[in-house]
This record gives C-alpha cells, structure tokens and sequence, in this order.
C-alpha cells in the first residue's frame, strides 16, 4: 500500500490517538501483557525463535556507505550474541537521508501518518522477539522487556505520531482568499501550505531503553517529514536495529526510498554521534544519556534543534504518611525496578531530623532507614522474585559506581548479590542506601546513576524543600515524590516543583510508582530544569522539527 492508503487502514486508530493526547486519560494502543491469550498462542516461541536466529550472524540490513561490520554487543545474562552490522560511514548516510528527502516531504502529512503506524504496528507483531532483544542488551527483566521496551515504546511512539499529526495538519494544505474591493470585483488568491522537515535528523539511543528512549523522537521527526538516521548504544544495537528494518521493510512496501531511516553502528571510540550530530545537513539531534555529552551535544550542535535527556537527581521528601507500610512497600519497589538503571528512580529521600508522623506511630531517621532496609529485603527475598524484578546490571560503570558507594560511610542497606535460576552468570545487584547528612553535599549532588541511593538528614521539612528546589534546579531531576498528611506541606511541595521545573508525585503507597510514566497521559522530562529539554511528548517536541512554506497564486 502507498502512504495515503496507510493512512486510511490506520485512521481510526490515528484518530483515536489524537484524542488520547487531548483527553489526558488512560488509553494504551498496544497490550502490554505478553499473555498467549491476548497475542496468541504461537507469538511467544515464534518471536524467540527469531529472535535466536539472528545470533552469531550479520544482521540482515542495507545501510549506505557501510565500511566493513562491527559487533560490539555482551549480554548482561551472559548469553552469547555475536551479532554483526554493516559499520556506518557518517557521509554516506546523511547523503542518503538528504536524497531521500523530497520523497518523503510528497508524501504529506498524512501519508507520512500512515507509514509510521504500519511501523509501529508491524514492530508490535514483533514484541516477542524485540522483548529478547531489549533483555540481552540492557538487563531488564523479560517481562519489563516486553512491557517498557515493547508495548510502552510502542505507546510512546504513537503518542508521537499523533502530535506530528495534529501538529502538521493544523493549517489547511489549501484554501482560498478573498478581499472585497470598493466597485470592483474581490482579489483572490488560491493558497498553498506545504509542510517541509527542517532536515536530516539524528536520534542517538541509549543503553538501557533503546527503544523507548529512541520511539519518540524517531516518530516524530519522520511525521513531520524528517529522513532519520538512528545511532545506537554500541551496547544495545539490536533492538533498534529490528526496528530500522522494519521501518525499511514498510518504506519500502510503500514505494519510498527506504533510505528515509538508516542505522549507523559503530564501534565503541569512532565518535559517529559527534560527527554526525554536528554536519551541516543535521537539523534535528534526539539525544538519551550522560550529562557530560548532552552538554556537549546542547554547546556544539548549534545547527540543530537539540532534544535531549540526560541524568539528575531524583528526589522524594518524606514529612509524614498515613500509610506507612505502603510507603515503605512503594519506595522500595521504585528503588529496586530494574537495578535503579531508570532516569526516573529516587536516588535522594529526604527526611527532617526530628523524624516523622505515620499512622504506625513517630519514627525518627534511623527507624525510618531501617524500615526501608527491611521492605527492600522483604520485597527482594526470594531470588526468582528478585530476578524478576531488578533485572541486571547493563554495564561496568553502574558496577562500579555500586562498588564505590559501598565503602561511603553510613550504609544503611548494602548491596548484596543475587543469583538468577535462569542466568548463572548475570551481575544483579540489590539496591545500596546510604544514610547522609544535608552538609554533604558534594556526595548526594552527583548522580549516581544504578542502585544507589541516599537518605538525607535535613533541618526540617522546610529545608528538605529548599534542597530539593536548589538542587534540581542546578542539576536537572526527571522524577520528584511528596509524601505527608499536611495540606500546607503539599501545597508547598506542589510550588517547589513548579520553582524547579520537574513533575510531581503525591503520596503514592499503590500501585503506580514514581518512576514510571504513562503514554498519552504523563509528560516525561519537562525541559524546565537541566535533564531535558523538551517533554515526552508535547507540542514543542515536535513544532521545532518543521516548518510551513505557503505558495499562492491568483484564482
């Protein structure tokens, strides 16, 4: 099918996700439960059958200009991979992004609509076998595989999708325009608005969620009419590589030149996102990962319009509860998903010295650390529960960071090792927290990005907001947290986040946790302090990617 007849298959559901951007409420376009009776029986041992056949092999994949492979892939499970992909030669794939582009700019906003959720939906067919893909390359879990590097990614990218839409289709392709003159006939003019992509666009993924990290950008540089090149962690090639065959697969089918989104794998030291992020011909850098180069990418890719999001300080303020043990059980959870390897996990927890009120009675600082300490063992007992939950640790570097914190003094709960029944030689780690006074700053102002995380002593539950606001403003924060029973202490929490510029969260004991982010509902990263800056999604994530040129003419 051509793009105007994937956008009629997809309108409904194109329509409907439009909608959801508006309405703010719970709507998912993709199940995010790999259950045989929502994606059926052969789904699951089909997606790791193809998922293991692209092991110890080339990846099947044409990319422009390709100087030999490269394969630089290690399982945190420890299971072998041994994929190779065609080495990118940066040149060669922004000539071909720009030769693609005039294609790609005719096939309106609408074609490009339609092309986009045919990707998203054929990537959906193939949630099973990208579940393995996102497990073997970042640590996570399988079923958080399935889920955040699946049908969440997937939402997110929809979401996308659906801004770019509304977005470019906001003026009308053609109208007409009359001015009455005084005894004589009206002047007219016949006007014609043609929505043009700002020019090559870049995404650069990241190690632990190479797809929902890398989905919106992607989607919504290509709606607005932007050719794509997308450069993965060299740690977690595969799930973006499926990805970028996929999107070929359907540009193709469509009668597009597939050249619209290409994959540029490098070996680890070649540089290609700083190369490529900083040609001429690049308009557009979507940028997930450290601080360190998201300010480099933010100083030099001045020719660019600069997405990024990068690192921060997470920070929860605990004056008083009164649902103590939820607390505990919920905390302990947001600390412990997938390792503390989230850009939205604690990793401050501010408490007044004087301790605080719960419905289980007065705790001071100390009871209250070893509280958590007992809900994070209670919550990580049992190994395979354990497993499941905290995944596995990416790389060396959160490792390393692990293995630091732990000679800091005032370890409250250390770091202990767990083994998976499945995986013998995967590196898991339960969550450290170290207890710390408000003075030392130096220690809790540096992201420690993994399962690490401080308790801080404060003066009171005012000081602990003034840290909160001073700290998030200076190093950026994704994620904050408010618990109390006081409506005065909520209110000033709720003015805090505003002065910082980060999303709060009020008192949550349940099921829904501070690090996790719901598509078409929750806006991820804010652009109002320094870890990002922009909003997944909202209407400045995709305004700066296009422009409208009119044309016009006498009637």
């Amino acid at each position: 099918m051509n793009p105007a007849e994937l956008y009629e298959t997809h309108r409904d559901l194109l329509t409907r996700a439009v909608e959801a951007t508006v309405a703010r409420d719970y709507w998912s376009a993709f199940p995010e439960s790999p259950s045989k009776s929502v994606y059926g029986e052969e789904a699951a041992p089909a997606g790791e059958r193809a998922f293991t056949a692209l092991l110890g092999k080339p990846f099947p994949i044409d990319v422009p200009g390709a100087t030999g492979t490269v394969t630089t892939e290690r399982s945190p499970y420890g299971l072998e991979l041994a994929v190779s992909y065609p080495r990118a030669d940066p040149l060669a794939l922004i000539a071909a992004a720009r030769a693609a582009a005039p294609g790609w700019r005719a096939a309106g906003p609408e074609g490009r609509a339609g092309v986009a959720a045919e990707i998203l939906r054929r990537i959906n067919a193939a949630s099973f076998e990208m579940a393995h893909a996102v497990q073997h390359t970042t640590g996570q879990a399988f079923v958080m595989a399935f889920q955040a590097g699946g049908a969440h990614a997937q939402d997110r990218g929809l979401e996308a999708v659906a801004y770019a839409l509304a977005a470019t289709t906001r003026l009308p392709a053609r109208s007409s325009w009359a001015k009455p003159q005084r005894g004589g006939d009206p002047l007219t003019l016949e006007k014609t608005a043609t929505v043009v992509g700002r020019g090559v666009s870049v995404v650069i993924g990241c190690t632990t969620f190479p797809t929902w990290n890398s989905y919106p950008g992607l989607f919504a540089s290509l709606v607005t009419g932007n050719p794509v090149i997308v450069k993965p962690h060299p740690g977690a090639v595969l799930p973006l590589a499926i990805t970028v065959r996929i999107a070929r697969e359907v540009l193709t089918e469509a009668g597009i030149d597939p050249n619209v989104v290409t994959l540029a794998a490098e070996e680890p030291g070649d540089g290609i996102a700083a190369t490529l992020a900083t040609h001429p011909d690049v308009r557009i850098v979507d940028f997930t990962g450290s601080s360190e180069f998201g300010d480099w990418l933010e100083a030099n890719a001045r020719q660019a319009v600069v997405y990024t999001e990068k690192a921060g300080l997470n920070t929860v303020i605990v004056d008083s509860t009164a649902d103590y043990r939820g607390l505990l059980r919920n905390l302990a959870f947001s600390l412990s998903l997938y390792s503390g390897q989230m850009c939205t996990t604690p990793q401050n927890i501010l408490v007044p010295r004087d301790g605080i009120e719960t419905d289980a009675g007065h705790r001071s600082v100390a009871e209250f650390g070893s509280d958590l300490a007992a809900a994070l063992d209670k919550l990580l007992g049992d190994p395979a529960r354990a497993a499941g939950t905290l995944g596995a640790i990416v790389n060396d570097g959160v490792l390393s960071r692990v293995t630091e914190a732990s000679g800091l003094p005032g370890v409250i709960h250390p770091s202990a090792v767990v083994a998976d029944p499945a995986f013998a030689t995967a590196l898991i780690r339960t969550p450290l927290v170290a207890g710390v006074d408000a003075a030392d700053e130096k220690t809790y102002t540096r992201e420690w990005f993994g399962p690490v995380s401080f308790l801080i002593t404060t003066e009171s539950t005012a000081d602990s907001l003034r840290i909160f606001t001073e700290t998030v403003r200076a190093h950026g924060a994704l994620s904050a947290l408010v618990h109390s029973t006081s409506a005065e202490v909520i209110d000033a929490a709720r003015e805090a986040a505003l002065d910082a510029g980060v999303h709060l969260s009020e008192n949550l004991t349940g099921g829904v946790f501070v690090n996790q982010t719901a598509a078409f509902s929750d806006l991820h990263g804010t652009g109002a302090n320094p870890a990002a800056t922009a909003a997944l999604t909202d209407d400045w994530f995709v305004a700066g990617r296009f422009f409208t040129l009119q044309s016009r003419r006498h009637s």
